[in-house]
């Protein structure tokens, strides 16, 4: 049960370092997203083909 308290003592700076990391992660995670939505978008107009053959191949 220490190695549960040394950590939770410990690691307050920790955490708050982690969970600046996460967010940054995730906001990039977001804009990727997003520039993904739109190609896939933009595609979806042109046709789903290459799509479908890019699906086929993975």
């Amino acid at each position: 049960m220490s190695e549960e308290a040394v950590p939770q003592q410990g690691g307050p700076a920790q955490p708050k370092g982690l969970l600046q990391q996460m967010e940054e992660l995730m906001a990039s995670l977001n804009a990727d997203l997003s520039a993904l939505d739109a190609d896939l978008q933009s595609a979806g107009t042109t046709g789903s083909a290459p799509a479908e053959e890019g699906g086929t191949i993975s």
